[in-house]
């Protein structure tokens, strides 16, 4: 029986060291190896690498220094450091819903002669922050199960450190082990016990986990056996397994210590046991385990030579970051504690998930066909959304779990060549396509006619030949630009898409009979008549029942006196949509005229927008019953069956989000003009609050939705997502959350109760925007919601630091500290404990005397003269960004 189980053992050991043996599914990635070298074996591990050519598109080869050749070996010494871009991505091939441990390593070795500072730079996985590289020599890991066949991994520069990696590798582990309800794992540490100081990898491991050896504290003994240990599903390293440690004093706990950074970090600490020695009948190993101070888990007894693991499924976390882990013997346990191994991960979550798949394989394709190797459109085309493509959009929802969907493609001026690629026809959310301005040639491919979603295609410029498929020049609501190509048989006066109601022109052949001629003419004539009588029908205002025209909806009809336009007029008024003025979620916008005088804004809705009927009609409904000089007047809509568009009075100097961030003008708005534009947003919000009967809820108050006319006087916008009061008194409305991250209330979020004061807070997050410039939510910053952010570096008494630099300190020092208190107020966690928009509208204009009469030269910040406020809000004012 004793020789069966040897030679059992000896098998499993044989067969263990077999698979060893084998890198199938492994990813070993030497990066700046130069591409015409050959993949090569490296020593001791055996581990198989390749150049990194292919797998990314930018940077430059690099090498450490030779005075730190003689401390490394092979693939530490060459590396690819990337000086150009923001965000540079290498993409692997995987497997998808696969459990993989992936790694990078990064040692800087001088490898530039100019022994910079420490880098600093973050690692992306996907659209999700992995981690940040802020010393010179390290190697970040983690454990994660793949969404999809394609991974990528992104140097992000976000400072004046350029990023570098010297090895990527991906191994794939069992998918039943290292298991965690939601996230994936970022390695704290992986130790075993023993004084030998070596690092046990592959091929002893045979998932290339690194195993560091943790020196034993003078008060324990190490624990040793030269049997086979058996191994469980985490297939751990005989050389781990066969060595452990435990006090020396018999009493004595066995104390494991370590720290995680910030303190609310949560981890999962997976600790290794086997007993190594032969117990005599009268002994007993057994402890429990506990967890700075607190019971964690026990009591336990390891088993004799088999390798069990311990994990809890959920999540622990340490009070100040600081972690006790203990491993306290119990009252009939006779020998101390042992632990052969321990490894420790932070959870994180990556909630972003990836582009459309489709979408992203589509736009791949695009750039592959027309030979694109720009360095901004690596990684993810969507997201995040600070690294999107340059030249793209995308439709983004306020659940981070949906994925977004490219809609805008904008290849203009890009040189293209060749014919209009297919891979466009599988970008099925595209809305507008631009390919102006390039030298393409062939035919103007009948594929586009079937992208549903598409309201405007822009082709002038190419060499395109051939005629305009039909099937294009009949799909309702498109716009198509296709003149500057000699070579097709019409330009956009002639056979250009025109909506319904306006005159169509007709190529008609040379060889043409007379008699057909005859007919189109007559049809042609007989149509003019028939669009002026439907024209002077329009003229002036009409009581109208606004209810969808394919009788679809189920929704009651709205008596108004108010103008509603027909399809026609409005292509009419836009001069067939001719001047774009923006492009939002639910549509675009056009200038126009009614009347060919008064100007206005034309949205329309697409069809695919989320922004559905239901909207459309709160919207109209809500604006054709309230009237305030701050809030952007209706001047009418249309209501055509798939054609809806909503016509207001035209905002010539766009909104205040385009004015802060500088895409408006390169001037910068000063202080006085900053307040007065949020006095006049506070009493339109005031309005709906007070003025209405019953209250209306505006719901997505912020710098977009805030309009400003030729003389910067400010309106509120777009109230798609307003809700009213169902009875008079109500003190809330129970509803579906709905706004946009950032500016949510999370007192709402969290309740679904609707109040007045959930716009309060979203006003609060816009008197911060005014206030610092700065955007709502940044990864970057150290804090990166903004509320939380300036609550912090209020706290550091640092005021300052807060405020917009473009200003050059040229405002009222007591108005800023006035405004700050406001918006501080605004935000408080509990709703019932802000003000009511009355009382911010009043506050407000408590600022204006003293930024009116500063004449001049703002005064220091920290003046003596400056009047004294009492920072009396919460210092708790940063929940979490939604």
């Amino acid at each position: 029986m004793e020789r069966h189980c040897a030679f059992v053992a000896t098998f499993m050991l044989i067969l263990h060291l077999v698979q060893a043996q084998d890198q199938t599914g492994f990813i070993s990635v030497d990066c700046g190896l130069p591409p015409h070298e050959l993949p090569y074996t490296a020593n001791p591990t055996g581990l198989v690498y390749t150049s990194d050519a292919g797998l990314v598109i930018s940077g430059k080869l690099g090498r450490i220094a030779k005075e730190f050749e003689t401390d490394y070996t092979t693939p530490n010494l060459t590396l690819r450091y990337f000086p150009d871009g923001l965000r540079n991505c290498y993409n692997l091939n995987v497997t998808r819903d696969t459990n993989y441990i992936i790694k990078a390593t990064f040692i800087y070795g001088n490898y530039d002669g100019s022994d910079n500072e420490d880098p600093n730079f973050d690692l992306y996985l996907g659209p999700n922050l992995w981690t940040t590289v802020s010393r010179t020599e390290t190697t970040e890991e983690i454990i994660h199960v793949t969404k999809s066949n394609s991974l990528q991994v992104c140097l992000v520069k976000t400072g004046n450190t350029i990023p570098f990696i010297n090895i990527l590798e991906l191994r794939i582990l069992r998918k039943n082990v290292y298991v965690t309800e939601s996230g994936s794992l970022k390695l704290l540490f992986r130790k075993y016990f023993s004084d030998s100081g070596r690092t046990i990898r592959y091929p002893d491991d045979i998932y290339d986990r690194e195993w560091y050896a943790s020196f034993l504290e003078k008060n324990w003994a190490q624990v040793t056996t030269t049997e086979v240990v058996n191994v469980n599903d985490y297939e751990l390293p005989q050389r781990v397994m066969a060595t452990g440690a435990t006090p020396l004093n018999n009493n004595e706990t066995l104390n494991i210590t370590w720290n995680v950074e910030p303190s609310t970090t949560k981890f999962r600490a997976y600790m290794h046991f086997a007993e190594l020695q032969t117990l005599r009948a009268n002994d007993t190993r057994e402890f429990n385990v506990t967890l700075n101070g607190n019971y964690l888990s026990g009591p336990y007894s390891p088993i004799p030579l088999k390798a069990e693991t311990e994990v809890h499924v959920k999540p622990e976390q340490c009070d100040d970051g600081a972690c006790l882990l203990q491993l306290v013997k119990t009252l009939k346990s006779t020998l101390p504690p042992l632990l052969n191994a321990i490894e420790a991960f932070t959870v994180i979550d990556l909630p972003q998930v990836e582009t459309n798949e489709d979408d992203a394989a589509a736009i791949k394709n695009v750039q592959d066909a027309y030979g694109f190797s720009k360095i901004s459109w690596q990684g993810d085309p969507c997201v995040p959304k600070q690294y999107m493509w340059v030249g793209l959009n995308c439709n983004f929802s306020d659940d981070m779990s949906t994925p977004p969907n490219i809609t805008f493609l904008d290849l203009s001026a890009n040189g293209l060549t060749g014919i209009i690629t297919h891979a466009i026809k599988n970008l099925t959310h595209l809305e507008v396509l631009v390919l102006s301005s390039n030298n393409l040639t062939g035919e103007v491919p009948e594929f586009l006619a079937n992208i549903k979603s598409l309201m405007v295609i822009d082709l002038r410029g190419n060499n395109l030949s051939g005629s305009v498929p039909p099937s294009l020049l009949q799909k309702k609501g498109l716009m198509l630009h296709v003149d500057d190509n000699p070579h097709l048989l019409c330009t956009i006066g002639s056979c250009a898409r025109r909506r319904e109601g306006e005159q169509k022109s007709i190529i008609v052949p040379v060889v043409a009979s007379i008699a057909s001629f005859a007919v189109l003419i007559g049809a042609f004539v007989l149509f003019l008549v028939l669009r002026k009588k439907k024209a002077s029908k329009v003229e002036g205002p009409q009581t109208s029942y606004m209810q969808r025209s394919d009788g679809k909806s189920p929704q009651p009809a709205i008596m108004t006196k108010n103008r509603r336009f027909n399809y026609s007029d409005v292509v009419r008024m836009t001069n067939n949509f001719q001047r774009v003025l923006g492009k939002g979620g639910s549509g675009i916008v056009y200038h126009g005229f009614v009347n060919g005088t008064e100007q206005v804004a034309v949205k329309l809705l697409s069809p695919s927008s989320s922004q559905g009927y239901k909207q459309f009609k709160a919207e109209v409904e809500l604006l054709l019953r309230v009237h305030h000089k701050n809030l952007v007047g209706l001047v009418g809509y249309c209501d055509e069956g798939e054609n809806m568009a909503l016509i207001y009075e035209y905002m010539a100097n766009g909104d205040l989000k385009e004015h802060l961030s500088g895409k408006r003008n390169q001037f910068i708005l000063n202080w006085g003009t900053r307040l007065k534009i949020v006095i006049d947003s506070a009493q339109g919000l005031e309005y709906l609050h007070n003025g209405c009967k019953p209250a209306m809820i505006h719901r997505d108050v912020k710098t977009t939705n805030i309009l400003l006319n030729e003389h910067f006087e400010a309106k509120l916008a777009d109230f798609g997502l307003s809700r009213s009061f169902p009875t008079e008194g109500d003190s809330h409305v129970s509803t579906v959350v709905a706004g946009t991250p950032g500016y949510l209330d999370p007192e709402y979020y969290r309740t679904n109760w609707l109040t007045e004061k959930s716009d309060v807070y979203s006003f609060g997050i816009v008197l911060l925007e005014i206030i610092t410039n700065r955007p709502v939510i940044d990864q970057s910053r150290e804090k990166p919601y903004i509320a939380e952010w300036v609550g912090f570096m209020l706290t550091k008494g640092d005021i300052i630091s807060i405020m917009d630099p473009g200003l050059i300190g040229d405002y009222d020092s007591g108005s800023v500290w006035k405004v700050v208190e406001i918006a501080m107020s605004c935000l408080n966690p509990s709703s019932t404990r802000r003000p009511t928009m009355s009382q911010v509208v009043i506050a407000l204009n408590e600022c204006l005397p003293s930024e009116n009469s500063r004449g001049g030269a703002s005064r220091d910040m920290d003046s003596k003269s400056s009047i004294e406020v009492s920072l009396t809000f919460d210092t708790d004012v940063s929940p979490t960004a939604r």
